[in-house]
């Protein structure tokens, strides 16, 4: 659907209520790689000729839900430093970050279908990802409470390492217990408070 001409209020709500139900399909307790249009169509109470309307093909719908996923992740920094002292913004989004390698792995099988495509979808995610760790970076390390010589690609590409083992069994716990020693990390070193 074009972004230019902003939709109708109904339509809107047909867009949301596709995207919820496709999250679920894909995401929810119940995920299913193989999720029809029409089951999720049906789920979001639309005919599948309304999904189509908004999502060309199951490939745009699966990049949509991804896209919101990244939204919501990307969106958390913010509302964290408003909440937390830098270092603990941090620490907390590192934890995020690791619970979105968690869904994305329930989605790990959907996204393969985009992973053929010239979709833009997973390098501007990494991008993001980068900004708001480089954010959550700076911030601490105005404070005098995170080290300095870190970039925000940096520290993605070592989750990303920490995450990569997630085919292991009970690779959850590992991972948030090397994120905690990567945290740890980011503190030793330190600049003193400016």
């Amino acid at each position: 659907m074009p972004a230019s001409r902003p939709l109708r209020a109904d339509a809107r709500r047909n867009r949301e209520a596709l995207l919820s139900a496709a999250r679920q399909a894909f995401l929810g307790a119940d995920a299913d790689a193989h999720a029809h249009v029409e089951d999720i169509a049906r789920s979001a109470g639309v005919a599948v000729g309304t999904l189509y309307r908004h999502f060309e093909t199951r490939e745009a719908l699966i990049e949509e839900v991804y896209r919101k996923e990244v939204d919501n992740l990307c969106a958390a920094p913010g509302a964290l430093l408003d909440q937390h002292a830098p270092e603990e913004a941090l620490r907390r989004f590192l934890l995020l970050l690791v619970d979105h390698a968690a869904v994305g792995k329930g989605m790990s099988s959907v996204l393969e279908s985009i992973m053929a495509t010239d979709s833009p979808v997973f390098d501007d995610a990494r991008t993001r990802m980068a900004d708001a760790l480089s954010l959550l970076l700076e911030s601490g390390s105005a404070a005098g409470t995170v080290r300095d010589d870190v970039t925000g690609s940096t520290l993605l590409r070592a989750l990303g390492g920490i995450c990569g083992m997630r085919a292991t069994e009970g690779w959850l716990a590992e991972a948030r217990q090397i994120t905690a020693l990567l945290f740890d990390g980011l503190r030793h070193g330190a600049p003193q408070s400016r």
